[in-house]
């Protein structure tokens, strides 16, 4: 079979950097096209040079049509409202859509699952290997250990330009704890504590965040109980992990069915 020809979105920020290195070093992908938003200083680059890997033929285009249209998948790292438009795109296209944007609110979900229809969309709020083996994890803790004998906590801590929070990495920790306690996280959870809150309400799932310097991304679940308390971890110390395991999900998804995927599905774990 071909190499997959892989589309980049945001091109020029972090994560689409690292995924053009991702790719390159994929035996198994190439890439086709180096998206950007219309207005962006990069239009017109090397997606390579940017990218720290030198030349490589692929410049950095407002475009989405041209490269879309006969690539086999999207690779997409942006904004929730421009993830709906690229999701349009990919079942116009019936390709493969991979989406690691975070901050989609349940009007943004309900486009992308309507995408779902035709193109094979595979969505998480982390990519790599270790976070969804952590959620797998954090279910488990959280059947076994029932809510009146132990309180779960999210905790997690972000680079400073980070502009979502929670992080989507901790809600899918959330929900994953929530399934174990076969609650609805919306409605356990307590994302904000100021002032006299009174004692912690029983079977919550509470959410603490930090943002400063240049951290990757660090996650904590804590099961806390009367004398103990058991902490599950995550550091990602290099957003590398991130394209690796988005390119694994694109090349996962090639020739399958058009459906709604995550990294569970792709890495065995649901």
């Amino acid at each position: 079979m071909s190499r997959m020809k892989l589309v980049v979105t945001g091109a020029s920020g972090r994560m689409g950097r690292a995924l053009i290195r991702a790719i390159a070093a994929s035996p198994d992908a190439e890439l086709h096209g180096a998206l950007e938003r219309a207005g962006s200083e990069h239009l017109g680059s090397d997606s390579g040079e940017l990218a720290g890997l030198g030349a490589n033929g692929v410049a950095i285009t407002g475009d989405p049509l041209p490269v879309i249209a006969d690539a086999d998948g999207i690779v997409d790292f942006t904004t929730p409202a421009a993830t709906v438009e690229f999701a349009g795109y990919a079942a116009q296209a019936r390709i493969v859509h991979v989406i690691g944007t975070t901050g989609c609110t349940a009007e943004h979900d309900a486009a992308i699952m309507a995408a779902a229809r035709h193109a094979t969309i595979v969505k998480s709020g982390n990519m790599s290997l270790g976070v969804n083996l952590l959620s797998v994890l954090v279910e488990q803790a959280a059947r076994a250990l029932s809510a009146g004998a132990f309180d779960i906590e999210v905790l997690e801590m972000h680079h400073k330009h980070k502009v979502d929070a929670p992080s989507g990495t901790a809600l899918l920790l959330g929900e994953a704890a929530a399934r174990g306690r076969d609650v609805d996280l919306d409605e356990a959870s307590v994302r904000v504590r100021d002032g006299h809150t009174g004692p912690r309400q029983e079977g919550t799932i509470g959410f603490a965040t930090l943002r400063g310097g240049s951290v990757v991304g660090t996650h904590s679940v804590l099961l806390a109980g009367e004398g103990e308390t058991i902490t599950l971890s995550h550091e990602a110390t290099d957003r590398s992990i991130f394209a690796t395991g988005a390119v694994t999900a694109a090349l996962w998804g090639r020739g399958r069915n058009p459906g709604f995927y995550n990294m569970k599905d792709v890495l065995g774990l649901s």
